[in-house]
């Protein structure tokens, strides 16, 4: 009985770590050995896939308009739905429900429909391929999601902390800042999380909006094709690099997101 207790979560997580390691495995093969030898490790350890990925610049600035956009979109994101979210979790006015439903809506649709109308206005304000473009597109939808986040994590907050720091002689900015901000720090912590993954995944805006010199990895590896196919070694060796700046942010914020499934609004 003891053993099966513990026996069928690890065959659980060992299933749900076979393509990451299948991937990690591609990476250090040759093209030609990845469809032509079944193997359950490289036969020919290369490092090539990953030398060319650090020598072309296609590649690592791919990396780097990456980074760039991701950050800057959850910082923005994060930093206005703070504002936001609180007024929703300490004030009621006129329409407030029908206001949060509707920026529940903008999250709820598909980024495809936004693209055509992104691509025209950037381009006619000269931001197409810039950064701060993609990074603001993706607003649209993170700072809905952000917003809902921390109005659950603001509403567990008893409103006696505001009226007594009002009382202490706090202004509004210094409360906020030095101490209701640390007593949400989980659902920051949370928001900022769901805001980088869905920037760092979604393609479709990211491609639409860049051409070259802010176009992301991910729209590099979509194009990573010669005379003979697909450079497969390549691509996994791309996609092996593509999953460390998620696992960081997992393992930064692994506590809070735990909080935040216990807690939060997740």
């Amino acid at each position: 009985m003891r053993k099966a207790t513990w026996l069928a979560p690890t065959l659980y997580i060992l299933f749900l770590m076979l393509p990451i390691y299948w991937l990690v495995n591609m990476s250090f093969k040759t093209t030609n050995e990845i469809l032509n030898v079944f193997t359950l490790w490289p036969q020919n350890f290369t490092l090539e896939n990953y030398e060319k990925i650090f020598t072309d610049s296609t590649w690592y600035n791919g990396y780097f308009n990456s980074l760039a956009y991701v950050l800057l979109n959850t910082a923005i994101s994060v930093t206005a739905a703070l504002p936001a979210a609180y007024a929703f979790s300490r004030y009621r006015f006129l329409g407030d429900k029908h206001l949060f439903f509707w920026l529940l809506t903008n999250r709820m649709a598909p980024p495809a429909v936004f693209a055509l109308p992104f691509f025209q206005l950037y381009s006619a304000v000269n931001l197409f391929d810039t950064h701060i473009a993609v990074a603001l597109a993706h607003t649209l939808f993170n700072i809905p999601l952000a917003v809902w986040i921390l109005e659950g994590f603001m509403s567990g907050v008893p409103k006696e902390l505001d009226e007594t720091a009002y009382v202490d002689g706090y202004p509004f900015w210094r409360f906020f800042l030095r101490i209701f901000m640390p007593t949400i720090a989980a659902g920051i912590g949370v928001a900022a999380f769901f805001c980088f993954m869905f920037s760092w995944v979604e393609l479709l805006l990211a491609k639409t909006l860049t051409a070259v010199v802010a176009k992301p990895i991910a729209a590099t590896m979509t194009r990573t094709a010669s005379t003979s196919g697909y450079e497969l070694g390549l691509l996994a060796a791309a996609g092996t690099l593509t999953i460390v700046p998620g696992a960081f942010v997992i393992y930064f914020v692994r506590n809070y997101i735990a909080k935040g499934f216990a807690l939060g609004r997740v």
